[in-house]
């Protein structure tokens, strides 16, 4: 007996619910792309690409680009570190900031991951035009403020 697919009506107009069955489809994308064949997690991505156009980023700007806490981003860096993707040093200008570095290695595993990522969301991206793909990339961006 072939069960009838469960009514989500009662949550279609909630925005929450659409990121989360998207995120699945992306997170899918990701470690198929990505992750799985460099050892990668999402976060660890968002991070080394960050770095890689912005050298000599501190930890408070990477803070508020990931949108993660203190803690979370101290172990993240450490990860990296021991794996010797990044390295951590004072600043010049300010004793009380940390300046994160790709190390070559992890500029290297950085522009692998990112020119996988440029392919990883075709199927994804396959279901909207242009200017589509645009306007979503837009919207979601201005509800994440």
């Amino acid at each position: 007996m072939t069960q009838a697919p469960i009514d989500t009506e009662a949550m279609q107009h909630l925005l929450g619910y659409a990121l989360a069955q998207a995120r699945v489809a992306t997170n899918r994308a990701f470690f198929a792309s990505v992750g799985e064949s460099l050892q990668l997690r999402p976060v660890e991505f968002s991070l080394l690409v960050l770095l890689l156009s912005n050298e000599d980023a501190n930890q408070r700007e990477l803070l508020e680009a990931l949108n993660l806490n203190a803690p979370n981003l101290t172990i993240l860096i450490n990860k990296l570190q021991e794996r010797g993707l990044v390295t951590r040093e004072r600043s010049t200008t300010d004793r009380r900031a940390q300046q994160v570095q790709l190390t070559d290695d992890g500029r290297a595993l950085a522009l692998q991951a990112h020119e996988l990522s440029t392919r990883m969301e075709a199927d994804i991206r396959a279901r909207f035009s242009a200017a589509e793909w645009a306007m979503l990339l837009e919207l979601l961006q201005r509800a994440a403020r």
